[in-house]
């Protein structure tokens, strides 16, 4: 999935936890998803994935490396 699609979500996934967390016992993310308030654990887990890919995508998916050396 490209940058753009990844906000998307990440957005839609952030709108969803707003709303159950102001109070909301469902929020529907699409016409076949429904999100139920005992679902929030898993839209924090979601949303910490996307903004993980979010972050190596804008990084240019690199992985960084650490070298230890005895002087």
């Amino acid at each position: 999935m490209d940058l753009q699609g990844l906000k998307k979500q990440l957005a839609s996934i952030n709108e969803a936890i707003s709303n159950i967390e102001s109070g909301a016992q469902e929020y529907r993310l699409s016409s076949d998803t429904m999100v139920r308030r005992g679902d929030l654990a898993t839209l924090y887990k979601e949303r910490r994935r996307l903004m993980a890919d979010i972050a190596m995508v804008e990084n240019g998916g690199g992985a960084f490396v650490a070298a230890y050396m005895r002087g």
